[in-house]
């Protein structure tokens, strides 16, 4: 879309026929075949369309919010969800500097949850559509304004705290999605501009993608990762006013709550039982993973590693309270050889026909796997291919969906296959 259109869009009588799209699947042709014959322009009928089907995925991340706001495919698919930017706008508050710079503000996600807390606030984004877009979700906050600049020709003496969300998306891919950008540089603005613009304000935070390297991390910053309903969505550095503790920590949000593991809480060394399996399986949140603090739920599970180099634990008793909203967990009911042929009689022998099948540490194609199991049809089980020490193992599971205080989730790049 460009400015045109959506100054076109933001025409009242324009923007009211977005009440009357229907992008449902299955009814996008009609829609459109309506909004030609009431002489909607081409330009403006697609432009509604979008910006309909933008608002129904929108709402996973802004609930009923959405339906008031203007996307861009981009600015959405960047977006902080709505509980995380609370939770932004809670810190950077919380550090008292005085008007925020939200500079990168894409669609004015963070900013609206600053403005909604009462900051003062000054949102830019380097797009002019972009910054069109976030001065109209953010049109009912008379404490913040947007402009449309870079973020590196922003005075930085305007503002006491800055709020930094580089865009890390830049082109297309083959199937015309917007392109990643893994090198820190190749960021807008630049990652060592940030760090450089740090110095010139009292409080700084900083969203980035939660595959950020550990040794980016500046000295005497705190690294942040974040979850949510199970999701690894960001890691934001702070420093200054904004600063709490220093170091990697992992936060862990859901509708139970939230719960938070430090590296202050890391053991001072191996624990004991490394490659012994207990009764139980747990798999850390991915944020924990992420952050490198999976040894700081040992003591608080009563837990070890299953093998040194691989994220997963075991203990001879389930968690509960707090420690049970950091993991999932399973019972462990036996452990099966790994070959395929003695697996398969294994399996058939318990009755089992249908597999959930979870890797680490193991080199396998779970959907292969299955296939080349071939199994009857039986009850259904949980394998974890992993390794108990150095050796090569199958466990035989079963998911404690209902553990004290347990909110289990569908996990993140875990290799699991139904």
């Amino acid at each position: 879309m460009d400015a045109v259109t959506l100054s076109k869009l933001f025409d009242p009588a324009v923007y009211g026929l977005l009440e009357t799209v229907d992008a449902a699947p299955g009814a996008e042709l009609a829609t459109a075949a309506r909004l030609r014959a009431d002489g909607v322009e081409p330009d403006v009928a697609a432009a509604l369309l979008t910006q309909a089907r933008l608002r129904r995925e929108a709402e996973a991340k802004f609930g009923p919010f959405a339906a008031d706001m203007l996307f861009t495919r981009d600015g959405l698919a960047q977006a902080t969800r709505l509980p995380v930017a609370a939770h932004h706008a809670g810190r950077m508050l919380a550090a008292d500097a005085g008007t925020i710079a939200d500079l990168g503000c894409g669609i004015g996600a963070d900013a609206m949850a600053f403005a909604g807390l009462g900051a003062n606030l000054i949102a830019l984004d380097a797009d002019e559509v972009t910054a069109g877009i976030a001065a109209f979700n953010l049109r009912s906050f008379d404490t913040a304004t947007v402009e449309h600049g870079r973020a590196e020709d922003f005075d930085l003496a305007r503002a006491g705290a800055l709020w930094l969300d580089p865009a890390r998306r830049a082109g297309t891919t083959a199937s015309g999605a917007a392109r990643r950008l893994s090198d820190p540089e190749a960021f807008s603005p630049p990652l060592t501009w940030a760090f450089s613009a740090a110095r010139e304000v009292d409080a700084v935070g900083i969203k980035l993608g939660p595959a950020l390297d550990h040794a980016l991390i500046p000295e005497g910053w705190e690294a942040q990762w974040v979850s949510h309903d199970g999701d690894v969505v960001e890691v934001a550095l702070y420093a200054g006013a904004a600063l709490r503790r220093p170091g990697r920590s992992a936060l862990v949000m859901g509708s139970g709550g939230a719960a938070e593991v430090h590296e202050s809480d890391l053991p001072a060394g191996d624990e004991e039982g490394i490659g012994t399996v207990g009764e139980y399986l747990f798999e850390p949140d991915g944020a924990i993973v992420r952050a490198g603090l999976i040894t700081a739920l040992c003591a608080p599970l009563g837990a070890h590693r299953i093998s040194a180099p691989i994220a997963y634990l075991t203990g001879d008793r389930p968690a509960s309270g707090v420690a049970a909203r950091l993991v999932r967990q399973w019972r462990i009911a036996e452990v099966l050889p790994a070959g395929l042929k003695p697996l398969r009689r294994a399996l058939v022998e318990r009755g089992i026909g249908r597999v959930v099948i979870k890797k680490r540490g193991a080199d396998i194609d779970p959907a292969q796997v299955r296939r080349r199991l071939k199994l009857p049809a039986g009850r259904p089980a949980t394998l974890v291919f992993t390794r108990i020490g150095e050796d090569h193992v199958v466990l035989l599971a079963e998911e404690l969906a209902d553990a004290p205080g347990a909110e289990p989730a569908p996990p993140r790049d875990s290799g699991e296959s139904t």
